[in-house]
C-alpha cells in the first residue's frame, strides 16, 4: 500500500520532463537507488517504462550475447519467464528446474561447476512459490566459476537483505510496484561496470528495451517516457523518505512487517 505523500503526487500537475528541475530528480533517483543497493563504484541505474518482465527482457537482450552459456534457475512462474526470454532471444541456456516450492541446494547447483558457463539468471525471491533463494551460495558459485550474475530482485529490493557489491551481481532488477510501493509501470535496472561494458559492446538491435539508449538519457538526468513522470516523482519521494528514515515509509518498519 502506498502512503499518503505518495498518493498525493497523483493529484498534482504533471511537470514537463525536459527541465533542469526534473533532471535533478532523475539524477537523485539514480544516486539513491545505487546507494541503497550498495552498487559497485562506477555503476549506473536506468529507469524503464515497462513491467518487471520488460526489465528482465532488456537484460537478456542487452547484457547477454550469442557467445554466452547461461544457467537459468527455474523454480516457478518467474523463473520460467527467464527461460522463455532466453528461448525467444536464442540464448544458449541450461535450465535448472526445481520442484515447485523447493529451495535450490548446493549439490544441485555445483553440478555445473567448471563447465564453461558464463552467466546465471535468478529470481532472488520466486514470488510464485514464496521461495527466497540462498543468494550467498549462488554468489559464491558464480565467483568461483567466473560467471556473470543477473538478479531479478523485483520483490526483494527493500524487503530482503540485498547488497549488490557483496553478491558480485552484474545487474539487479526491481520495479516500482513492490516494496517501493508506488504506482506500477516503471522498472529499474542497476548495472555494474562489467554489465555496462557488455551493454556498450552488444550489437543486438534494440529499440524500446535498449539499455544503451536509456543510459544515454540518464547521463543528462532525463527520460523519454512522458507517461511515467508522475511515477518517477513518486519514486523520488519514496526514496528520499526512506533515506531520511521518515515515518510510515521507513525501511526498518517495512522489514518488521
Amino acid at each position: 500500500m502506498s502512503c499518503d505523500e505518495i498518493r498525493a503526487i497523483g493529484g498534482e500537475q504533471v511537470p514537463y520532463f525536459r527541465t533542469l528541475e526534473f533532471s535533478a530528480v532523475m539524477l537523485e533517483n539514480e544516486r539513491l537507488m545505487l546507494e541503497f543497493l550498495n552498487a559497485p563504484s562506477g555503476s549506473r541505474c536506468v529507469f524503464l517504462t515497462s513491467s518487471g518482465t520488460g526489465a528482465m527482457e532488456s537484460c537478456v537482450m542487452n547484457i547477454l550475447n550469442d557467445g554466452d552459456k547461461v544457467i537459468v534457475i527455474n523454480g516457478g512462474s518467474f523463473g520460467q519467464r527467464f527461460v522463455d526470454l532466453c528461448r525467444l532471444h536464442e540464448r544458449n541456456y541450461t535450465e535448472i528446474k526445481l520442484e515447485f516450492g523447493r529451495q535450490l541446494r548446493r549439490e544441485r547447483l555445483y553440478e555445473y561447476t567448471g563447465k564453461g558457463y558464463t552467466a546465471l539468471l535468478v529470481n532472488m525471491h520466486e514470488t510464485s512459490s514464496g521461495v527466497l533463494y540462498d543468494m550467498p551460495m549462488i554468489s559464491r558459485f558464480c565467483r568461483e566459476n567466473g560467471i556473470l550474475l543477473i538478479v531479478d530482485a523485483i520483490s526483494a529490493f527493500l524487503a530482503d537483505d540485498l547488497d549488490m557489491s557483496s553478491l558480485g551481481a552484474a545487474a539487479v532488477i526491481t520495479g516500482s510496484q513492490k516494496a517501493l510501493a508506488v504506482q506500477p509501470g516503471v522498472s529499474v535496472v542497476a548495472l555494474s561496470p562489467e554489465a555496462l561494458a557488455r551493454v556498450e559492446s552488444n550489437k543486438e538491435k534494440c529499440m524500446y528495451l535498449s539499455l544503451k539508449e536509456a543510459l544515454k538519457n540518464g547521463e543528462r538526468g532525463q527520460t523519454p517516457y512522458t507517461p511515467a513522470v508522475a511515477t518517477l516523482l513518486q519514486i523520488n519521494t519514496r526514496l528520499r523518505s526512506i533515506f531520511s528514515g521518515g515515518g510510515y515509509c521507513q525501511r526498518e518498519k517495512l522489514l518488521q512487517t
